[in-house]
């Protein structure tokens, strides 16, 4: 019989410790999320309802931050008028959001020089514990805490706006 009750108490704090843990997956109950600003230069993110200032954050850009995206592997990050437009919750970088560049002008701008604009651009997670200032290439990188809280309030179809 105690056999039976420690393997049922052993149980019982596995599933503590589980539940404990968390999950990377958070729920948001909030006002709704109507665009995010990116002001590059200042190396800041908001999340916006309606014009007010939900959530603001540090980032990290791509390693060649000057200047808006125009071709695959120049390490800049986009600028200008885009849209949440997918989630990866198995991204190499905890949890990421995608941002729809390349838009037709992006396409059309590289097209024109021979060059593909390149794709794949997030708003991330740094699992793997990147410290330089500016390190990713081209996408914006947050904590993974911070991704947690974005990938919950943030969602598809929600403008990003992101200045120089």
């Amino acid at each position: 019989m105690q056999i039976i009750r420690l393997v049922v108490a052993m149980a019982l704090v596995a599933l503590v410790a589980a539940c404990a843990g968390g999950s990377k997956f958070k729920t948001y109950n909030g006002p709704e999320v109507t665009q995010v600003v990116v002001n590059k230069g200042a190396r800041k993110m908001y999340l916006l309802h309606n014009g007010q200032v939900l959530k603001d954050y540090k980032i990290a850009l791509g390693w060649m931050p000057k200047g808006g995206k125009r071709f695959q592997g120049d390490g800049k990050t986009p600028e200008g008028m885009y849209f949440i437009d997918r989630r990866n919750p198995n991204s190499k970088f905890h949890l990421s959001i995608g941002i729809s560049y390349p838009n037709a002008n992006d396409v059309a701008f590289a097209k024109a020089s021979g060059l593909s604009p390149g794709g794949d651009i997030f708003i991330h997670g740094n699992s793997r514990g990147w410290r330089r200032k500016d390190w990713t290439w081209g996408c914006i990188a947050v904590t993974d805490s911070e991704i947690e809280d974005i990938y919950a309030m943030v969602k598809d179809g929600t403008p990003i706006m992101i200045n120089p």
